[in-house]
């Protein structure tokens, strides 16, 4: 009986690299694959997802971004050791694909699968490349975009996937829009995990100065950090909003498919969510980003115009405020956003991953 295929999974120590990496886990172990997780030892700390089924095996990762000037000496040598030992791994159990997923974790196995000429890609969240990505995107076979467009180098073979959703956000895909009006409308905030502080100074404020026709049927769902809470609880009551603030939401995809109106970071996952559900956005991409990925992740939205995109250093009360007022006081307007929206939506983006893993076992090897 012939061993089942084996498919290579090479992830970061991040939730925006895991997550994507789960998914197609999921998916492959369901179709009778075997895969296998190569991370180090932060990545391995979000394997809990994973199937039970999934080898987690742990590399010898190294960074050039932490650490004193004698680690940072010592990064080549610990990256070469887990290339090595990568060779070794899929010499004695060759993958019958190897996908990377981003973060300095996927060095050993996809420098491995270059030098074995492995059938290879590379999945990227954002519309920018991330430092490994950009590495290794003219090393394999395709690079599946999850954000379109992906800024890529010249000759790189792309293909816009999407970002694999939750199957709680799969769960509202496409659910039914109701444009702003007089009567309740919600309006959900949701800053991310970082730069979040922005959001915090400057929506309820800007919330606050809306027009009193907008302001008695507007009710906030604002996610801001534990130590901004007081104050933006305070802000809201002040005005007389109706406001529920807490640091994390767990039903967010409920939230979106309600709300009138959603004010974001782009992060890869927030975009993705807003574009499966579809509804109308203000985007405002965290202005530290690396290599400004979040407005490149904007991007595709504000295209379609389903989402109008606020740069950090053009945010305050009077254009935030303005902005809100003109969205939710046009409801045909909002629904044309809503709609656009969801025509920019991938809600089958794992089910593109697992197309482009299996059509790779066909091909020639670069």
């Amino acid at each position: 009986m012939a061993q089942q295929p084996l498919l290579l999974i090479a992830a970061g120590g991040t939730g925006g690299h895991m997550f994507p990496a789960q998914a197609l886990a999921e998916a492959m172990v369901r179709k009778g694959w075997r895969v296998k997780l190569s991370t180090d030892a932060r990545g391995a700390r979000y394997a809990g997802g994973f199937p039970a089924v999934v080898k987690v095996e742990q590399v010898a990762s190294a960074t050039f971004a932490r650490g004193g000037a004698l680690a940072k000496l010592g990064v080549p040598f610990r990256i070469a050791g887990g290339i090595l030992r990568a060779i070794f791994a899929q010499l004695a159990d060759k993958p019958a694909v190897v996908v990377g997923f981003g973060g300095y974790p996927t060095i050993p196995a996809l420098s491995a699968a270059w030098v074995l000429r492995r059938p290879r890609m590379i999945h990227e969240q954002n519309g920018v490349l991330g430092r490994v990505n950009q590495i290794f995107a003219p090393r394999v076979n395709t690079v599946a975009c999850g954000t379109w467009p992906t800024t890529l180098p010249a000759g790189v073979r792309a293909e816009h996937t999407g970002n694999p959703v939750r199957a709680a956000v799969l769960d509202r895909a496409g659910a039914p829009y109701i444009p702003p009006g007089d009567y309740p409308m919600s309006l959900v905030v949701i800053g991310g995990s970082q730069g979040a502080r922005i959001l915090s100074d400057v929506v309820p404020e800007a919330v606050a100065q809306l027009p009193d026709a907008i302001r008695r049927n507007l009710r906030v769902a604002h996610q801001a950090r534990e130590e901004d809470l007081p104050r933006v609880v305070e802000t809201y009551e002040a005005a007389g909003i109706r406001a529920e603030v807490q640091p994390f939401f767990r039903d967010i995809p409920a939230r979106l498919s309600e709300a009138q109106l959603v004010i974001s970071r782009s992060g890869a996952s927030s975009v993705a969510d807003i574009s499966v559900i579809g509804r109308p956005a203000i985007l405002i991409p965290y202005a530290a980003a690396t290599g400004d990925h979040q407005s490149a992740n904007a991007r595709g939205l504000v295209q379609a115009e389903a989402a109008i995109m606020i740069p950090e250093k053009a945010l305050d009360v009077a254009s935030l405020g303005g902005q809100i007022s003109q969205i939710l006081t046009q409801p045909d307007a909002a629904a044309r956003m809503a709609a656009n929206a969801l025509s920019t939506g991938r809600p089958d983006a794992t089910d593109r991953l697992v197309a482009l893993v299996e059509a790779l076992v066909q091909e020639p090897r670069p």
